[in-house]
């Protein structure tokens, strides 16, 4: 097990055996992998072990904090509880961050009840407290893990970083340990691994564009077909997160469709204008269906959309996209052949 530990240091001898403990300081490899993890390479089997960890040199008096084994997650705890004596307890979640894993279930009661059962937590810690962050609270009932256990469950914080200040203040959250931020370098450093994901999407639509273009219209008309597609597919993907706060509407969907329409405007006027009245409502119907696409797709990832509420904008949205493309190949189609 200790060489499938990042950070391994060594084990902590205990009265129930050892426990493997783990540095607070992240290397480079920590710190590439985190990087290849946010555009996407590798990032399924980005993960460390399940089970009880050791921070520092930790007594049966010192707080258990409770975190996913998505290695991000694990190696921002455990650099937030840099020079504190913890016990990390590590859930199996299959390589999934909190937030999600409480949404699938992995971070969830069954997998909390059964981790402290295996470690064979209550030996190790006179106390029967756990921490757990705020966004893990969908996934567990605290009442039933007390009952099963005997471990009572503290929500602690929203973000690792303030871990530190929660533990100083007495274990208690003040509104600001709380408060859920989505600022725009909390909105940037998601678009990497969106854009990674729409490659392959990118590549054959575009590319289907792009030969459907140019062996009706030439070569110049292709390459302007396939740069017309690919400023509408980060428009959705890079334009539409990061000016979020500022687009109007509250769907994802039409967020993502008055940013397509605003690059349609400006792709028209830098390709100096001249297309026919077809192939424009045909552009602006289609740019901004596509945009609006892309732009849906962020909904998982931000703060402030609900299941049931993405679920019924893509009821309505997915819909109103398909049909604005179907009438925009329509048209297409129709200024060429007919």
């Amino acid at each position: 097990m200790d060489e499938k530990v990042p950070g391994f240091l060594g084990w902590l001898s205990t009265g129930n055996g050892k426990v493997p403990r783990i540095a607070s300081c992240l290397t480079l490899s920590d710190h590439l992998g985190a990087c290849k993890a946010r555009w996407g390479i590798g990032r399924l089997n980005y993960l460390v072990p399940a089970g009880l960890y050791a921070i520092g040199d930790p007594t049966s008096e010192d707080p258990v904090v409770v975190t996913a084994n998505y290695k991000m997650s694990y190696d921002i705890v455990r650099r937030a509880l840099a020079g504190r004596n913890v016990w990390l307890l590590v859930l199996e979640t299959f390589g999934i961050n909190v937030w999600c894993a409480a949404g699938k279930g992995t971070f969830g009661t069954d997998e909390l009840v059964r981790r402290i059962g295996e470690t064979g937590l209550a030996k190790l810690v006179s106390h029967r407290r756990l921490i757990l962050p705020i966004l893990g609270a969908p996934g567990v009932a605290a009442h039933e893990v007390t009952g099963r256990t005997g471990f009572s469950i503290k929500y602690g914080t929203i973000r690792a970083a303030d871990l530190p200040e929660y533990l100083d203040n007495g274990m208690v959250t003040t509104p600001a340990l709380g408060e859920l931020t989505f600022s725009f370098y909390e909105r940037l450093v998601l678009v990497p691994v969106e854009i990674v994901h729409a490659l392959k999407s990118l590549i054959l639509f575009g590319g289907l564009i792009f030969l459907t273009a140019a062996l009706s219209g030439g070569l110049t008309a292709g390459i302007v077909a396939f740069l017309a597609i690919l400023g509408a597919v980060l428009t959705g993907l890079v334009i539409t997160p990061i000016l979020l706060p500022w687009i109007p509407m509250r769907s994802f969907a039409a967020k993502g469709a008055l940013s397509g329409v605003a690059w349609c405007l400006i792709y028209h006027y830098l390709a100096g204008g001249g297309w026919s009245l077809p192939v424009t409502v045909a552009a602006f119907l289609a740019l901004p269906a596509i945009s609006a696409f892309y732009a849906l797709n962020f909904t998982g990832c931000t703060n402030f959309t609900s299941r049931s509420g993405v679920k019924k904008e893509m009821r309505i949205s997915i819909p109103v996209m398909g049909a604005m493309l179907l009438v925009s190949t329509l048209i297409f189609i129709a200024a060429r052949f007919l």
